[in-house]
């Protein structure tokens, strides 16, 4: 049986929103998985969300955990066993007489022998080689989207692309509140207050498409080493060392180093496999690896800043003894004005489920608002989510530029009869955006004044209240690559969003997750944080939660749609009786609603 508790993997799953059955047979399964397999609690966690994501719908049962081992565990880890060496053969040589025989056991190869044909002989009338499949089964695609190009209309709509979800319609609890902060009983009313919306800062901001795909493998060095040292200088002043000393170099007194986190191999991190990369002005570029055993605590990621305080005394490896503090920016300085009442809805895609584009969601959440009638509602991409299966089918009678337009037709004529504001930000995810990160802003033809296309990452202000925006999951990835050792503490998700403030940045992970196209040389200008913003919105796939972390209102709606049901969305409420600089933490109520 595994050391693990029942806690730890509670604890775990409760991140991913996963509830353990309470009569512990599925706990004592998992546990003995883990002693089979040589599995961390983490481990087992990201192997069922691998596992559950293939096969839509799975519950965490002691009856599918048998599916779990048998289809995924026993072929992923179990190691293959040697065999023994055969006596080498001689090799058989065929001409194209007797070549056949050797294709008698072997259907691959005959398959492949039979597309190029078969010589003519005599007495052999063998049939030529179609070159062009029969016309019936040709799926002619035309237009950029390799999509069929019909005519838009409301008949156009495949009765399989639209046809409602039965989970979806059969959901309970809507309008259940899961997250109040800091306190149950949100007072929602109707309010009058004026917003104004715009950028932070016009200068350090996308507004329109910009070229991508030319990034040289230099100015991709250049600007990694500009984030070491910005964050060195920022680092040396706060914690008043002296002096930076070379990575590598061996020494016999102890010594402050700085340098970004890196793995020692293509694989996950672990605290045997920690490097610590220089930059070129105090150590040459140099990686050293670091023994993190006399380290109290620590919470590491591939891509983050830190200095350490230590021993090198050999040159080969660096002894860390204490990890230095990080530093946040500061709050933004611009006073926000008493007496507003500002009421926002904040709601992250995908925004139908993931079998169907009736999008369902996306209309409940739209009856909300005419009910609720908030003042702002951000939205965040993806809304033509490149992962739904009707998508990946192809099963689209339509453009998805004509997909999109629907939707945001939609949401444009909804809020402008109820005078709302809307921002909307784009996702990596849109199959009919570009994609890299940073990202543009959606390109709408005849946008209404009242609706604001903001770009991924972003800084806003509504009435000088600033909100950092981003709609990559950038918890959730992080929340992959972390290793961490903080006894007694038990809130990994303040942790993960908390990496965000102290790195300053949007995407701090170095390398991206696979799918996540990064083009430095506009991360190091767009991607980073301005201030430490008021309002932090980092939609994740991870549970929804609301955390005040150092006066940073941090938010995770959750998805307005999970899977084949549906999902969460936020709402706030900012009312300022007086005139208030630093942060509004005391200002701000907010709760996660089930759509």
């Amino acid at each position: 049986m595994s050391n693990i508790t029942d806690d730890e993997l509670m604890e775990e799953f409760e991140t991913f929103g996963i509830e353990l059955e309470e009569d512990g047979n599925v706990s004592n399964r998992l546990k003995e998985l883990c002693a089979l397999y040589r599995m961390t609690a983490t481990d087992i966690v990201n192997e069922w969300i691998a596992f559950s994501q293939t096969k839509k719908g799975t519950q965490l049962i002691a009856e599918n955990l048998e599916a779990f081992d048998r289809e995924k565990l026993s072929k992923r880890l179990s190691k293959t066993p040697k065999t023994p060496q055969l006596k080498k053969q001689k090799p058989t040589v065929y001409n194209i007489n007797t070549i056949h025989k050797s294709l008698n056991d072997d259907d691959e190869a005959q398959k492949l022998y039979n597309a190029y044909g078969t010589p003519k002989a005599k007495g052999n009338t063998a049939k030529k080689r179609q070159h062009t499949p029969d016309s019936g089964s040709v799926k002619r695609l035309t237009g950029v989207d390799r999509i069929p190009a019909v005519p838009f209309s409301p008949a156009s709509f495949s009765p399989t692309s639209t046809t409602p979800s039965r989970k979806y319609t059969d959901h309970k609890n809507s309008g259940e509140v899961l997250v109040s902060f800091p306190v149950d009983n949100v007072p929602w009313q109707r309010s009058e207050q004026e917003c104004i919306v715009g950028l932070y800062n016009e200068s350090q901001s996308i507004t329109a498409n910009f070229r991508y795909m030319f990034q040289k493998l230099t100015d991709k060095a250049h600007v990694l080493n500009d984030m070491i040292e910005d964050m060195a200088s920022q680092l040396q002043q706060y914690n008043k060392i002296e002096e930076l000393s070379h990575a590598a170099l061996p020494t016999q007194e102890i010594v402050n180093i700085c340098g970004r986190i890196c793995c020692d191999s293509i694989g996950k991190l672990n605290n045997k496999s920690v490097l610590l990369e220089g930059s070129r002005d105090t150590s040459a570029g140099k990686c050293i690896p670091v023994d993190l055993t006399s380290l109290s605590e620590y919470s590491l990621f591939p891509g983050q800043i830190i200095a350490l305080e230590g021993l090198n005394s050999s040159g080969q490896k660096f002894v860390a003894q204490k990890k230095l503090q990080n530093v946040r920016l500061p709050l933004p300085v611009a006073e926000v004005e008493g007496g507003q009442h500002i009421n926002i809805v904040v709601a992250a895609g995908p925004f139908t489920t993931s079998h169907t584009l009736a999008y369902e969601p996306l209309a409940d959440l739209l009856k909300l608002l005419q009910n609720d009638q908030p003042n702002v509602l951000i939205i965040l991409g993806p809304i033509v989510d490149a992962r739904n299966t009707e998508i990946e089918k192809g099963n689209v009678n339509f453009t998805y530029e004509e997909l999109f337009k629907k939707q945001i037709d939609d949401i444009s004529d909804v809020t402008e009869r109820i005078n709302c504001e809307v921002i909307i930000i784009p996702s990596y995810r849109d199959i009919h955006h570009d994609s890299v990160y940073p990202q543009p802003p959606y390109i709408v033809d005849q946008l209404k004044s009242h609706v604001h296309l903001m770009s991924d990452p972003c800084t806003l202000t509504i009435n000088n209240i600033v909100f950092g925006v981003t709609s990559s999951d950038i918890l959730f990835h992080i929340g992959q690559e972390e290793i961490s050792f903080i006894p007694g503490s038990r809130d990994r998700l303040a942790r993960l969003a908390k990496h965000l403030l102290l790195q300053q940045s949007f995407y701090p992970l170095y390398p991206p997750v696979k799918g996540i196209n990064i083009d430095y040389d506009q991360l190091e200008t767009f991607g980073k944080m301005l201030v430490t913003p008021h309002i932090l919105l980092v939609p994740s796939d991870l549970k929804y939660f609301i955390k005040d972390i150092d006066g940073c209102c941090v938010v995770n709606p959750g998805r307005l749609a999970k899977g084949q049901i549906g999902g969460t969305y936020s709402r706030m409420v900012i009312k300022t009786d007086s005139a208030v600089s630093g942060s509004i933490i005391k200002s701000i109520s907010a709760q996660v609603v089930r759509i």
